[in-house]
């Protein structure tokens, strides 16, 4: 029998042999699991960080945007005032890239909150009696797998210009704030609390003095927060809220079971004073996901509730389903349903889907992720007009008895303005940027081409000359665009990026021999490769390499942003982490397997997202074999011989933090870095580990560091004793091989960074930012390798 390997004879499969048990790591060995960072620790490390900025003596240099002008990203909330005889003023609420603003109608745009503790945003609000007064609420409540959390509520009475943190810290997601009409000192906030952990400041917040104080007056239990929040405007004492129990795992997506019992809309006629459950007609508790509700202004006691309906599918046999990215699913559920309200929510119909057709027009609604939407939004006129956002942006002319998708525009949608004075004017938010309609959406113009907020997952170069950065985008796929030093290192132009082979997850390895020779990926590990080359389509010409099993065997698991990179000692060697290590040594063609799993691999936590996988790996460049391998679940090993034996090295580590980077050494062979990040604990704390006996004991180089989680450490090729970090707050950088640390750089906005290198022959440094595309400076003034060259390497 022939064990196929994407193609490797059985008799080329490497069997293991381990120095050390791969039983779980002992509690007693190591520190307990981190619980979630104190909000105003982060405050604090914030503030530190802008005073270290301030004080660096690299604030002097200056970032440059290299792109892409082309691409935009995922917006989450748009809102919009027209002053008398002027254009409309409007504000666009990004998922990680702060706010944005234009007063002539998007002609221009400037980004107006740069500078904050968090710039991950889920609603904005202008105060109906005072356009100068701005809410925000940080922290965006769709809660995707890249999703930050915020930091409370901004206020700014100036129209943008300067903020006010106004409390709330603990909140962590903000899906929506409601001003009362007349009074801008009155307002409400929605709190569907942290991603990953329990906490009880969630449900809905008044406060009656502009923010100075605040009183949670709607609170369910510690995982059931608020995720909508609408006002009847004749009567704002009068409100409705819809709460949501959820909480992501780091192995299954937000999910219902017979414990869900915080699901619902409640409503208040008292400001908030009391509420009263209003479900009659709504699913059961357990089958009641995210549900989105809006009013008709006209006529509010008209409303409609979008709900993401857990009720078993029947006629979809459950083990035939899959999700939408093909992986096996635990069985379909409603999903997308509509029901409306014509007495003020004293009880509700379901009026969609109701017929065959509507039923396979809903079912591919929200896909399999219909957690991800929920947005719903009634016509401010016409009681019988009704919006609601998922893969496309639909509308309904009949109370939501039908629906039909408008609009040629990308796809993923999560916000919708609509003007009451002039209900043909539409402005909606989605995955790829902002859209306009002024004829309801019959027609749409386009503006993601000048609104600069890409979340990039990763970063890549390749040895052409010039040089060109790869990267993944959310919800795009690959780009790739060309840093070009020839009018000069201060002057590399802006530019629109090309597409790129690999997905919106994917890595990128670039063979140094031959920069048109390009390893990518989809997702989840599914690796090809592409001679960029050759003419047509690279997914046509791309060849898979992903490993085969048998069929008796477990399932591959790999990591959305699964690692796989080039042997530094020959570019025809590839090594794939998945729950093993996989090794090729004709370029992917053939694999052997050169480690078992070296995840904890705990059957209760296999869901339906990968989990227990690889997520770093690094080979020294100063001798083959000795590789390191990093796991999401907090494991890290070593071997010295290319597989044969791993160790692991975790002492002194936190317990299960996610390994984030792992950086074996070009200067000394038992030199290597590593960083681990807390986010799916909701801990921030900075991790940077140094090892000088290849990972046997771990030193701390993170203190100086005020801000996290630590997202990826990376070695200066021109000098031992720089590193450079990249958080979730910017980029770091030490000269002393981290004894002290500096913000690098005077004017890179709040970024997420996910992805740093520094490209060893143009010596630019460059980073992938998760909301602000990607950004270059020159390295020159920080290592001088024009001047000395400090390669020595010690054994």
């Amino acid at each position: 029998m022939k064990r196929i390997l994407a193609g490797l004879g059985l008799a080329a499969f490497c069997f293991v042999i381990l120095t050390s048990p791969l039983a779980a790591q002992k509690k007693s060995d190591t520190p307990q699991k981190v619980q979630s960072t104190d909000p105003q620790l982060r405050i604090q490390g914030f503030e530190k960080q802008t005073a270290m900025a301030a004080a660096s003596p690299f604030k002097d240099l200056k970032w440059q945007f290299l792109g892409p002008k082309n691409v935009s990203g995922r917006s989450i909330g748009v809102t919009a005032v027209r002053p008398r005889g002027k254009s409309y003023t409007i504000y666009v609420a990004t998922a990680s890239s702060g706010l944005w603003k234009t007063d002539n109608e998007g002609t221009t745009w400037t980004p107006i909150f740069d500078k904050a503790a968090s710039t991950t945003i889920g609603s904005v609000a202008v105060a109906p009696s005072d356009p100068n007064i701005v809410w925000i609420g940080t922290g965006e409540a769709n809660i995707f797998r890249s999703s930050q959390a915020g930091i409370g509520v901004y206020k700014s009475v100036d129209a943008g210009k300067t903020w006010t943190h106004m409390g709330l810290a603990g909140t962590y997601t903000l899906p929506r704030i409601v001003i009362h009409p007349s009074n801008p000192d009155v307002l409400y906030v929605a709190a569907s609390g942290h991603e990953w952990t329990d906490n009880p400041e969630r449900g809905v917040f008044k406060t009656t003095d502009g923010g100075q104080t605040w009183l949670k007056v709607l609170y369910l239990n510690n995982q059931a927060g608020a995720i909508d929040l609408v006002m009847d405007p004749k009567n704002p004492d009068t409100l409705y809220a819809a709460t949501w129990q959820r909480m992501r795992k780091k192995w299954n997506d937000p999910r219902n079971d017979a414990s869900t019992t915080g699901s619902g809309i409640f409503k208040t006629t008292d400001g908030g004073r009391n509420w009263k459950p209003m479900n009659d007609g709504l699913p059961a508790p357990r089958y009641r996901g995210r549900i989105g509700i809006d009013l008709c202004l006209a006529q509010p006691n008209v409303l409609y509730a979008f709900v993401d309906n857990y009720e078993p599918a029947a006629e979809i046999p459950p083990q035939a389903a899959t999700d939408s990215y093909g992986r096996p699913s635990s069985g379909r559920i409603k999903g997308a349903t509509v029901y409306r309200s014509a007495n003020g929510g004293e009880s509700w119909t379901l009026t969609c889907p109701t017929t065959p057709e509507m039923k396979r027009m809903m079912e591919f609604h929200s896909g399999t992720y219909g957690w991800v939407f929920g947005q719903v939004k009634a016509d401010p006129v016409d009681p019988n007009i009704v919006y609601t956002m998922g893969l496309g942006l639909n509308v309904s002319t009949d109370g939501g008895k039908t629906f039909k998708e408008i609009g040629d525009m990308h796809g993923d949608h999560h916000g919708l303005w609509i003007d009451p004075d002039n209900t043909n004017y539409l402005i909606n938010g989605n995955d790829g940027g902002f859209n306009i309609s002024y004829d309801k959406g019959l027609t749409w113009k386009d503006f993601q081409h000048n609104m600069p907020f890409i979340q990039f997952f990763n970063l890549n170069y390749d040895m052409a000359t010039p040089f060109r950065v790869y990267g993944s985008v959310q919800d795009w796929g690959s780009f790739r665009g060309v840093v070009d030093l020839s009018r000069g290192r201060d002057k590399i132009p802006t530019q629109d990026f090309e597409e790129a082979p690999g997905g919106e997850g994917s890595s990128h390895a670039i063979d140094p021999t031959n920069p048109n020779l390009v390893y990518s990926a989809g997702f989840y590990g599914h690796i090809m490769r592409t001679d960029v080359s050759r003419p047509g389509s690279w997914y046509l010409t791309s060849k898979s390499l992903y490993p085969s099993t048998y069929e008796n065997e477990p399932a591959l698991r790999g990591q959305w942003l699964a690692p796989f990179i080039l042997s530094p000692h020959n570019p025809s060697v590839l090594y794939l982490g998945l729950q093993y290590v996989f090794r090729s040594r004709d370029k992917g063609d053939t694999w052997e397997r050169i480690s078992p799993d070296l995840t904890y691999n705990t059957a209760s936590e296999m869901g339906d997202i990968p989990y227990h996988t690889m997520f770093a790996l690094s080979e020294s460049p100063l001798m083959f074999g000795l590789v390191y391998a990093g796991t999401d679940d907090g494991r890290a090993w070593v071997t010295k011989d290319g597989g044969k034996a791993w160790q692991e090295i975790v002492a002194g580590l936190p317990y299960q933090k996610w390994v984030s980077r792992i950086q074996a050494s070009a200067f000394k062979m038992s030199r290597v870095y590593m960083t681990q990040n807390g986010k799916r604990d909701d801990d921030f704390t900075p991790y940077v580990w140094k090892s000088e006996d290849y990972g046997k004991t771990w030193t701390s180089i993170a203190a100086g560091i005020p801000f996290g989680p630590v997202n990826v450490i990376r070695e200066d090729p021109a000098n031992a004793d720089i590193l450079y970090v990249g958080t979730d707050g910017g980029v770091y950088v030490t000269k002393d091989a981290g004894k002290t640390w500096n913000v690098l750089g005077g004017n890179l906005p709040m970024a997420y960074v996910h992805d740093l290198v520094v490209h060893p022959r143009d010596n630019i440094i460059a980073v992938a930012t998760h909301g602000r595309g990607i950004w270059v400076l020159d390295a020159e003034p920080v290592n001088e390798k024009s001047k000395r060259r400090r390669f020595y390497f010690e054994d």
